[in-house]
């Protein structure tokens, strides 16, 4: 009984998707008619333009990209972006937001033998590449030999300011690069 049960439901389904290409493929020479246009001239609770020029206002977006300065939404400076990227390009990312301008890694050790390992947090403050316009945080941690967890430890203080520089460095020369 559960073997014709089994079998049923195959059926079922191959008849089930039969029906439902045959819908599709009756779709093809259908007009579909475009309101958009008549939708964007309404006054809505985003304005005459609707969410188009929120995106806009808001996001950095709708309009020409100024020389990598962002554009198509993304409110960061693109150069700086890629950069940031680039440069933590070894170590395993954790997440990255463009809109919001944050990378974070995962935890890395280059020798997992060696009893530390390092995380970073890269946030990208604005549209303009300029020398504060990033922002790195560097963190440590060391293996504890009696609980073999790991606890925090303290890096060099220059060590956010040189991943920052180096950042800059590589945005720099990506915008040389595009400008040729």
């Amino acid at each position: 009984m559960l073997q014709i049960w089994h079998k049923g439901g195959d059926a079922l389904r191959f008849w089930t998707s039969v029906v439902a290409l045959s819908a599709l493929a009756a779709c093809e020479g259908a007009t579909v008619e475009n309101k958009f246009d008549e939708l964007a001239s309404r006054e809505t609770v985003f304005g005459t333009g609707g969410i188009t020029d929120l995106n806009s206002t808001l996001l950095g977006g709708g309009g020409d990209d100024e020389g990598g300065q962002g554009g198509a939404g993304i409110p960061v400076n693109a150069f700086l972006w890629r950069a940031a990227l680039d440069t933590v390009s070894f170590l395993p990312l954790s997440s990255a937001d463009p809109f919001g301008g944050v990378i974070i890694t995962d935890w890395y050790a280059d020798d997992p033998g060696a009893g530390e390992r390092f995380k970073v947090n890269v946030v990208i403050l604005g549209r303009e590449l300029v020398a504060d316009g990033v922002s790195a945080r560097v963190f440590r941690q060391v293996r504890d030999p009696q609980s073999a967890g790991w606890i925090d430890a303290g890096v060099s203080t220059d060590t956010p300011t040189r991943l920052e520089n180096a950042i800059l460095q590589r945005a720099r020369e990506l915008r040389i690069a595009s400008a040729s």
